[in-house]
């Protein structure tokens, strides 16, 4: 299995991550044309880490995410379910405590954590509403959600443009720099399939998140997701 199905198996895509850890950040910063960092400091800013919060950074790959937290001064857990990826976090960023972790069943207690955030990562999640109950249980009341992923972008003209850029220009750019370019075929379907900015708030919704609102970046290509725990 080289590739993971869109049905999401969570032992494939865990495995497709490992072997792309490698390269990951620089094949991200690549493929984005480098405005994967212009959207880490739009999630830096909306989460607002302040020293002495708890932070669970979920899907935090390599743990590159988890570091404009840390630099606030607060206490950030970097937690994702391929070892392949935290292990290539471990050699970069020892010092943070990296965590192994199914965004469906999180090994934390109920109420931990003054923010959750996962970035890029949700739509790879067997079961997103699973998910996003789960971020609401170790969510203390009154906590926040941030959640950035690809979305749709609102002017008809840039959708055809990107829609034609994820299947047809991803996939020989992703050859060029990538480990195992597959994934990156796996990822570009995962982005066209994925809903749109009010189906995802409407999600949020139905998991118990509460004056749930959305900002979109580049046009809509990303948006951020908000929402609170009442």
């Amino acid at each position: 299995m080289t590739r993971a199905s869109l049905d999401k198996q969570p032992h494939e895509v865990a495995s497709m991550f490992d072997r792309v850890a490698a390269n990951y950040d620089l094949t991200n910063d690549v493929l984005s044309l480098g405005q994967d960092r212009v959207w880490r400091k739009e999630v830096a800013k909306a989460v607002g880490a302040r020293p002495g919060q708890k932070v669970l950074d979920l899907a935090a790959g390599t743990a590159t995410s988890s570091l404009p937290f840390a630099a606030t001064g607060a206490y950030v857990v970097p937690c994702d379910f391929s070892l392949g990826m935290l292990q290539e976090g471990k050699k970069k960023h020892s010092w943070l405590p990296l965590t192994a972790g199914d965004a469906t069943k999180l090994p934390f207690k109920d109420d931990v954590f003054d923010t959750v955030t996962i970035s890029f990562g949700l739509r790879n999640v067997q079961d997103t509403d699973a998910a996003l109950r789960e971020l609401y249980r170790v969510t203390k009341p009154g906590g926040q959600v941030v959640i950035c992923e690809f979305s749709q972008p609102t002017w008809a003209p840039l959708r055809t443009v990107y829609t034609e850029y994820l299947m047809r220009a991803l996939p020989p750019v992703a050859r060029a720099v990538s480990s195992n370019p597959d994934a990156y075929v796996y990822l570009a379907e995962s982005i066209r399939e994925w809903p749109d900015q009010p189906a995802l708030a409407a999600l949020l919704q139905k998991a118990g998140w509460s004056r749930v609102a959305w900002r979109n970046l580049s046009g809509g290509i990303v948006a951020l997701h908000r929402g609170i725990k009442g």
